[in-house]
């Protein structure tokens, strides 16, 4: 059987960038992958700058003793004021320019207005004291954001502080998903005897919307191979990526691997992970695919680890791998034969709690947990053991 690694491996390999580039602009480009270095012509903040609501001052002007100065004039962000005036303060707002002249400011805190107008300070500051200086946060010619960076709000608003109006960014892969099994039907259709909601549909929609996907969704296919063959020629006409769940065992109703093979080729996985196995991978008519197993938890988990790392990167991110942290359990563990991805909870004390059953159908075990905790193989834990654990924030959930 293959290690998760080697899986991961085998399903990005030769995998790139599938779409094309757009520019769109940036007020309207939140989560978008961006397909050019931005790069800044520009100084932020631009000028020199108070941080604080106070007086900018000459420091020289109080290493003497003085502290009483005359307020010469007001200075509010957006405008620019005039040569601050020998033995004189002025009095600044957060954001504004520092007035020529001046090179310290005293927050309001440390100043008392006197009855004539005057103010007078409390302590003498040094040069440079609260002054946010010209080009400190972003200089010209400083790289921003890169190629392949997803443009979350915060790199929203650092391409606007450079003044970007538009931005070059993919377009959204499209991504084509159905789902096999005579028994499956959709909340709010009769149930055939020993039949199932699809509750699949529901879940691996979700998650491609939130990757930024364009779905198109053929929903519940039945199971022979003329619909399944059918279902494929259609989807390899409007897609970057194909996904299917379930139908990819060795079962007798499984047409999934006999309409791949004969539209293109596909390579059954054993992969040495629970839940998970198996795990199908190929291309229909030049367009790639993946096949997830059916089980709830299965599809879940294997979406999560091999199915989003491939969408990821046809989508043109530069980053496809999630990060883990080292947590303690809070119960005693056994593992298995095979690396397990187990579904836990933080508690109030940091330590990870297990649900009360990890079996593959259990999908309710998805909404109560916050991550996953990866198990090694035979593992022999005890409470207190680290384990790597992957909260589901780190998949964008």
């Amino acid at each position: 059987m293959l290690t998760v690694e080697e899986a991961k491996e085998k399903i990005l390999e030769g995998a790139e960038v599938a779409s094309d580039v757009e520019e769109v602009v940036t007020l309207y480009a939140p989560g978008r992958i961006l397909a050019e270095d931005i790069v800044s012509q520009i100084q932020v903040p631009p000028m020199d700058n108070s941080q604080m609501d106070g007086y900018a001052v000459r420091a020289a002007e109080l290493v003497d003793g003085r502290r009483v100065f005359s307020v010469s004039q007001k200075i509010f962000a957006g405008h620019v004021g005039t040569k601050l005036e020998n033995g004189t303060c002025a009095r600044i707002f957060t954001g504004a320019p520092i007035p020529e002249g001046a090179d310290a400011v005293i927050p309001q805190e440390e100043a008392v207005e006197l009855e004539d107008g005057t103010v007078e300070f409390k302590n003498a500051p040094k040069a440079g004291d609260w002054i946010r200086r010209a080009g400190c946060d972003i200089d010209i010619g400083d790289t921003v954001l890169r190629k392949g960076d997803r443009l979350t709000p915060p790199a929203l608003g650092v391409a606007a502080s450079i003044g970007r109006a538009t931005v070059k960014v993919y377009r959204p892969i499209r991504v084509s998903l159905f789902f096999t099994g005579d028994e499956l039907a959709m909340p709010g259709e009769e149930r055939v005897e020993g039949g199932i909601y699809n509750s699949n549909r529901f879940v691996l929609r979700a998650l491609l919307h939130q990757l930024g996907c364009d779905v198109v969704d053929y929903g519940n296919i039945p199971d022979s191979f003329e619909d399944t063959l059918e279902a494929f020629r259609k989807a390899a006409r409007k897609s970057d990526l194909i996904i299917t769940s379930g139908g990819i065992s060795v079962g007798e109703a499984d047409y999934t691997k006999r309409a791949v093979d004969s539209l293109g080729s596909m390579q059954m996985w054993r992969i040495a992970v629970k839940p998970g196995k198996p795990v199908g991978k190929g291309s229909v008519l030049g367009v790639p695919f993946i096949g997830l197993p059916g089980n709830p938890v299965s599809g879940f988990v294997t979406f999560l680890l091999f199915a989003q790392p491939l969408i990821l990167r046809l989508s043109g991110r530069n980053q496809v791998d999630v990060k883990g942290y080292m947590l303690p359990l809070n119960f005693d563990l056994k593992g298995g034969s095979r690396r397990e991805f187990i579904r836990v909870r933080r508690n109030a004390e940091g330590s990870l709690e297990n649900y009360r059953t990890q079996n593959s159908a259990v999908l309710s075990s998805c909404t109560w947990a916050d991550g996953l905790a990866d198990i090694p193989a035979e593992a022999q834990l005890k409470k207190g053991d680290l384990v790597r654990y992957i909260p589901f924030s780190e998949f964008n959930l």
